[in-house]
């Protein structure tokens, strides 16, 4: 088949998707990238071998002009490109390439990764945001959820049909890549680790706080942090702030890594503090996999990676003193502690997570549409 992968970022593509993507093409499935060009493009080109088409996309943007832009952009692409389906990952993705298959009688599998912040409220935007999602999907005959809060969430709004809502493990993690290792022996000294896109929401905020306390009771504690710096904005955590948090010692920031797993390596614990509306955060399948403790939020998505004190430890969200008490209980275990976490961890990532259901899901998904897909014609 002719498939179109449509998501917000290159960077996305080759550190997400990458896996599914070379599966799809073994299995004869020919691949068009459609997302918009970043420092991770030309390795859609030369790593994962399919081709490229650029959109245009203001991730985080909100002009009507611009997101009636990029719509019409989209429609243009997929009816030049002729797909036989669809495949779209991330918020604004979803919704317009949704729209686009509508238009042009193009089968498409979105895949719910998150919601973002649109849905954290019940104002207008989220109404309004329903209702676009309703329209979107009503040409799917598969619609992916990377976790049941979120599927419910569609139903019992009306916003899929029963009979094409269907989980997946997150975006998976693939096991051979990413392999557990020992937790690293840092008496006194543990070292935290947070991935992900700079965003207050994503808890960096409630980070930075925690790190504070926890420094005075284990001094040589490292806190670091690794993401991009978002688009300056209210979401954003601004990067004055950030420079403020390293000359005061507090964090350490890595930038955006193009392999997290020497980083990880370093790691005695992962943290992931967020009350964004996720799917299934990526960063905490790497550390499971990895063998990495983790301490992240009793929240939608992000619960699911996590058996409490067994394999890590969940905290309420947007509660840097819950934070620091976690912290602190990490930065007191004992080693062996530590190392039954991580080993706990591993085992739920093999038991439920690996990236062979993710791809297995998605071909079954493809022969399904194949089989009930009309003959072409004009479009």
């Amino acid at each position: 088949m002719k498939l179109v992968v449509t998501v917000n970022s290159s960077f996305n593509v080759v550190n997400f998707r990458s896996g599914l993507l070379r599966a799809l093409m073994a299995a004869g499935h020919e691949i068009t990238v459609l997302a918009p060009r970043d420092d991770y493009t030309e390795a859609i080109l030369s790593e994962i071998g399919c081709r490229y088409v650029e959109l245009k996309m203001d991730r985080r943007g909100t002009s009507p002009v611009r997101e009636a832009g990029c719509l019409r952009a989209m429609i243009g692409h997929i009816r030049a490109l002729r797909p036989d389906a669809i495949l779209s990952y991330t918020i604004k993705n979803n919704l317009y390439a949704g729209l686009a298959a509508r238009l042009t009688g193009t089968p498409i599998i979105p895949n719910v990764t998150g919601l973002g912040s649109v849905f954290s409220g019940k104002g207008p935007l989220a109404a309004f945001a329903a209702r676009v999602y309703r329209h979107a999907f009503r040409a799917a005959p598969i619609v992916f959820f990377q976790n049941l809060e979120d599927q419910e969430q569609f139903l019992q709004a009306g916003l899929v049909a029963s009979g094409t809502a269907r989980i997946l493990p997150g975006s998976g993690v693939d096991l051979a890549r990413f392999t557990a290792s020992p937790v690293p022996r840092r008496p006194q000294a543990p070292v935290f680790l947070l991935v992900a896109r700079l965003l207050w929401e994503k808890g960096i905020g409630e980070y930075a706080a925690a790190a504070r306390q926890v420094r005075k009771v284990f001094p040589e504690a490292v806190f670091r942090l690794a993401g991009g710096l978002e688009t300056p904005g209210p979401a954003a955590v601004p990067k004055a702030v950030l420079s403020q948090w390293e000359e005061e010692g507090i964090i350490e920031y890595l930038g955006r890594q193009r392999d997290i797993r020497p980083v990880l390596a370093q790691a005695t614990c992962v943290v992931m503090p967020s009350y964004y509306r996720e799917g299934t955060p990526r960063a905490l399948l790497e550390a499971g996999a990895c063998g990495r403790p983790i301490i992240t939020t009793d929240t939608a998505g992000c619960r699911t990676v996590v058996i409490d004190g067994e394999s890590g430890f969940l905290v309420a969200p947007r509660d840097s003193s819950d934070l620091e008490r976690a912290m602190l209980r990490i930065a007191g275990a004992p080693q062996e502690i530590l190392q039954k976490m991580g080993s706990a961890g591993r085992a739920l990532v093999e038991r439920q997570f690996d990236e062979k259901i993710v791809i297995r899901a998605y071909a079954e998904a493809l022969s399904e549409i194949a089989g009930k897909r009309p003959p072409p014609g004009p479009l």
